[in-house]
């Protein structure tokens, strides 16, 4: 199994230990989950390096959470570990978090390695950039790689200021040549470009300010460091994709305000450092929730949001101008099941992928997740060319302890 460790200091982890065998008590909770995977593909893959059919994975991720001087210290631990039948890239491990906490009345200083979350719209999180992507979890972006991080948080009146200072980059997770869902032809990730001399050991900063007024959630970000989204260039006879981590500066604004049962969301990014030019980016909508509907316990909301890149086709996204419609089914039971359903469709050329996701809770301590991406009329001139074969339907059955 390739282990993936985050780039951090020897520092930083003998601070951590320290602050921590200090304590009077050592008495915390753990926590977490084991998984069982099934990922079917039902058409052949575009390169025969390529599995064909299903796959079959395992995975865990245990916590392990403590504090004490009455709640004002905190050390929070959380690993995950992947195990799978055919990609040897996606099987890894990761420390998502190794971290300390100490809380004041106006201020929190958070030293370790973390994961944070920037954002509000659905379909992507254009502000979210702290963490890198675990690609070889999953294609949405949601999964996250643990990063070094020294955070210092200042809670006043007039919001909340976050610092950060990241020391050591985190290279995006790509599927091997035996994966699914990946480029053709493949990324190789053992021969990235870093535009910094430093490489992987840049220092990058970033600061996010973010405050409740009236029906507004607002946050304002900077980011300046090594881009968490790479380019690409082939190596010299073609057959693989070298990952290009440039350095860049990026402002970023996440905007959310409830008008009853409406949610108006915005995320919006103006970055440089894109083959030498500033671009500009957004995602925009609403979701409105129909409360009961037909006089039920069941909530519909009711989803819609437009997502720009002034980059046009030279996007590293597919979602330069594009519509996400969509739909979230909430039974509100105590299985807490829900079923969102949406389709993306690409405005220019008619191209579309759409997503069905489903969970539900089976007993006290059990599972079920079932996701499902199809993509239509993706022409070869879009980003998702490359996953115009890569259908699939995904199950993973989880126990929680």
């Amino acid at each position: 199994m390739k282990f993936n460790p985050p780039a951090t200091t020897g520092l930083q982890v003998l601070l951590i230990c320290a602050c921590c065998a200090f304590t009077s008590s050592w008495a915390g909770e753990w926590r977490g989950y084991i998984a069982g995977e099934m990922r079917y593909f039902p058409q052949e893959p575009l390169d025969p390096r390529q599995f064909d059919g299903s796959n079959w994975s395992l995975s865990a991720q245990p916590e392990y959470h403590t504090q004490w001087d009455n709640g004002n210290q905190l050390f929070t631990f959380t690993a995950f570990a992947r195990v799978d039948q055919h990609d040897d890239e996606r099987a890894h491990a990761d420390i998502r978090e190794l971290a300390w906490t100490r809380v004041a009345e106006t201020w929190e200083l958070k030293i370790g390695i973390r994961k944070i979350f920037w954002g509000v719209t659905e379909s992507q999180h254009l502000v979210d950039i702290v963490n890198q992507t675990d690609l070889v979890e999953n294609i949405d972006g949601e999964e996250k790689l643990g990063q070094p991080m020294i955070n210092l948080n200042l809670v006043r009146n007039w919001g909340t200021l976050g610092l950060f200072v990241l020391p050591g980059f985190r290279e995006r997770t790509f599927p091997g040549a035996e994966g699914r869902l990946r480029t053709i032809p493949p990324v190789d990730t053992g021969h990235p470009i870093y535009e910094s001399d430093a490489e992987d050991k840049h220092i990058d900063y970033a600061a996010r300010w973010s405050h409740f007024i009236g029906i507004w959630d607002i946050g304002l970000s900077y980011f300046y460091g090594t881009s968490r989204d790479p380019l690409f260039i082939p190596n010299n006879d073609g057959s693989a994709l070298y990952p290009v981590y440039n350095i860049i500066n990026q402002a970023g604004l996440d905007v959310q305000a409830t008008v009853g049962d409406w949610l108006w969301k915005l995320e919006l990014i103006s970055r440089d450092g894109f083959i030498d030019r500033r671009y500009t980016a957004l995602t925009g909508g609403f979701e409105y929730t129909l409360v009961g509907i037909l006089e039920s316990q069941y909530d519909l909301g009711l989803l819609a949001e437009y997502l720009f890149d002034d980059r046009n086709k030279d996007a590293t996204t597919p979602f330069d101008n594009d519509m996400l419609l969509g739909g979230r089914f909430t039974f509100n039971d105590a299985q807490s099941t829900e079923i969102l359903a949406g389709v993306i469709v690409d405005l220019d050329n008619d191209s579309q992928m759409s997503i069905l996701e489903a969970s539900r809770r089976l007993g006290d301590a059990w599972k079920l997740t079932i996701e499902a991406r199809t993509f239509f009329n993706i022409e070869f001139n879009d980003a998702l060319y490359n996953f115009r074969h890569e259908d699939h339907l995904h199950a993973e059955l989880a126990w929680y302890f």
